[in-house]
C-alpha cells in the first residue's frame, strides 16, 4: 500500500484560466500516452517481473504516474476555473466541457475519452518492458516536437 501525502509534490498555481491551453493538456492526463495510461500500465505489468527489484521498480514508477496524474489533473482545473462560455468556445474546451462541464475526466486532446486500449500488459516481461520504453519514447518525441513548434497560446 501507499501512504498518500496530502499535497502536490509541485504544487500548481495558475492565475489565467485559458482553455486552449487545458484542451491540449487535457491529453497528458487521458490521452494514449498520458498519465492514466501510464500508471495503469506500470501497476498491471509488473506482476509477471521475473525479478522483485524490477516489480519494486515498476510498482515506485506506476505509483510516480498517479501522483502525476494529480499535478496535470490540478492544472486543467486552474486553467478552466471561472472560464465564461465565450472563453471555453474561443479556446476550443466546448466539447469537453459540454459533457463534464468544471469536472476532470480523463480524455485525449481529440476528445476521445481514456480508453484501455491504451495500456499494454501482454504477460512477457520482455514485451511489456519494450512496450513502456516505446510510450516513454513517443512522450520525449511529443516534448521535442512542441519544443520546435512554438504556437501563441
Amino acid at each position: 500500500m501507499w501512504i498518500y501525502e496530502k499535497k502536490l509534490q509541485y504544487p500548481v498555481k495558475i492565475a489565467m484560466p485559458n482553455a486552449r491551453l487545458a484542451s491540449m493538456i487535457i491529453d497528458a492526463l487521458g490521452g494514449p500516452d498520458g498519465e492514466l495510461g501510464a500508471s495503469m500500465r506500470y501497476l498491471n505489468q509488473r506482476y509477471i517481473m521475473p525479478s522483485d527489484k524490477v516489480i519494486g521498480l515498476l510498482t515506485d514508477i506506476g505509483s510516480e504516474e498517479l501522483g502525476h496524474m494529480e499535478i496535470v489533473a490540478a492544472i486543467i482545473y486552474q486553467l478552466t476555473r471561472n472560464l465564461t462560455p465565450d472563453e471555453i468556445i474561443a479556446g476550443g474546451f466546448d466539447k469537453y466541457y459540454i459533457g463534464h462541464g468544471d469536472g476532470i475526466y480523463p480524455a485525449a486532446a481529440s476528445g476521445e475519452p481514456f480508453n484501455a486500449f491504451a495500456i499494454s500488459s501482454k504477460g512477457d516481461a520482455i514485451c511489456d518492458l519494450n512496450e513502456d520504453l516505446a510510450a516513454d519514447a513517443a512522450i520525449l518525441q511529443e516534448q521535442s516536437l512542441s519544443k520546435n513548434r512554438r504556437t501563441p497560446l
